[in-house]
């Protein structure tokens, strides 16, 4: 199948990351069966599109006749087999439990046409995992969006052992077609099903970094933060914390504990906040108070003079080279196309490290190490031999 031939979507889930999927789906110019187990789901989706497309429409961010017209290639459904039916594609996007992506990927692959291809918006599980609940793993692979899907462009387009050539291609070129509000999505291939993909395997380690420095009570979050805002970045590392969720960040450290290596292992401060419900924006308490939802005041005055902001990209240039060694990505201008579509970076590490030398950014990533006492962080031998062609 080619790209072009994709006509038809259906969308599994119309929840947070399916209504946003369904949506750039419409504006892409395909027309979307959207599903969930209830009608009240299905609407609460439906709805939620048509706002955000009048909303865009009303700040002449959109065209009017266009917002109509994609909300007019959505349909509801509330039985899998109907939305499957016609579909040339399908994304699911279901919560993150393997059993339930593996009964649905099962009940698709039987009700689906032959020729259709099945994704799921996996933000860590396995693909191939997945695939194995089908008959047809070479048409299986990841297609990670992410959230907010109207404003984050990028779109990790993620090969399991058994998926063909000829998927990955007709995918990649049809993520490419999508659009959101900021223009079209950017795909980026990742060649080997792997723990967090890229972009979030490329956090992991500064979410280790950050939980570290707070558990030893090296780090003030404010300070930290404030230094990180004054070389120009939006959020800093403890503020993102909250605004995705520290439970999110919980979970997640916990699945690269078991997957990567037990130095993930969530610290003490965040188990304790998390059993305490201080989830961060989404209970208004976290590390941050976030009253009504509204960020927190972070005063710049107070930004720590001693943090390097370097460390940060060091250490995902460093993650970056074993995602070169592991096979997942060949190329490190992909890895930071996917930083800076990913979380809005002005640019990727490897650019912006380049000038300092390989072999510093190395003897960095090695000082953070024996600081720490946390081995993940030693620098790979492609980053010390300085093996990268960027």
């Amino acid at each position: 199948m080619k790209a072009e031939e994709i006509k038809t979507v259906a969308v599994v889930g119309a929840g947070d990351m399916g209504h946003g999927i369904a949506e750039v789906c419409a504006l892409g110019g395909v027309d979307v069966n959207l599903y969930d187990v209830k009608q009240e789901f299905v609407d609460k989706g439906m709805a939620r599109i048509r706002q955000s497309l009048d909303k865009q429409a009303s700040k002449q961010k959109l065209d009017e006749n266009a917002a109509k017209d994609a909300a007019a290639r959505i349909r509801g459904f509330t039985v899998l087999g109907y939305a499957l039916k016609n579909a040339d594609f399908m994304i699911e996007a279901a919560p993150e439990k393997l059993g339930l992506k593996q009964e649905i990927f099962r009940e698709a692959d039987g009700a689906a046409p032959p020729n259709t291809i099945l994704a799921s918006n996996t933000s860590n599980m396995s693909i191939t995992r997945i695939a194995e609940a089908t008959g047809r793993p070479e048409k299986i692979l990841g297609i990670h969006f992410f959230n907010p899907v109207m404003l984050m462009t990028l779109v990790e387009v993620i090969r399991g052992e058994k998926t063909s050539e000829e998927t990955m291609n007709t995918c990649y070129e049809f993520i490419g077609r999508l659009k959101n509000f900021r223009g079209n999505m950017v795909p980026v291939r990742v060649e080997k099903d792997t723990p967090g993909f890229i972009y979030n395997r490329l956090g992991a380690p500064i979410g280790l970094y950050m939980s570290e420095l707070h558990e030893k009570g090296l780090a003030d979050p404010e300070a930290l933060d404030a230094k990180v805002r004054s070389v120009g970045a939006p959020m800093g590392p403890y503020e993102i914390m909250d605004f995705t969720g520290l439970d999110v960040n919980l979970h997640g450290n916990e699945y690269f504990a078991r997957t990567l290596s037990p130095e993930f292992e969530p610290r003490s401060w965040l188990k304790i906040m998390v059993s305490e419900g201080r989830l961060g924006k989404k209970t208004e308490k976290g590390i941050y108070e976030w009253p009504g939802g509204a960020r927190p005041n972070i005063d710049m005055n107070k930004a720590d003079p001693d943090f390097d902001v370097m460390d940060i990209m060091c250490l995902q240039v460093n993650e970056g080279t074993k995602l070169l060694e592991e096979g997942v990505t060949g190329s490190p201008a992909e890895i930071d196309k996917a930083v800076i579509n990913g979380g809005g970076a002005a640019i990727g590490p490897f650019a912006l490290t380049k000038g300092m030398g390989w072999d510093k950014v190395a003897a960095q990533c090695e000082a953070i190490s024996k600081r720490l006492g946390i081995e993940w962080f030693m620098p790979t031998r492609t980053l010390k031999e300085g093996k990268i062609d960027i």
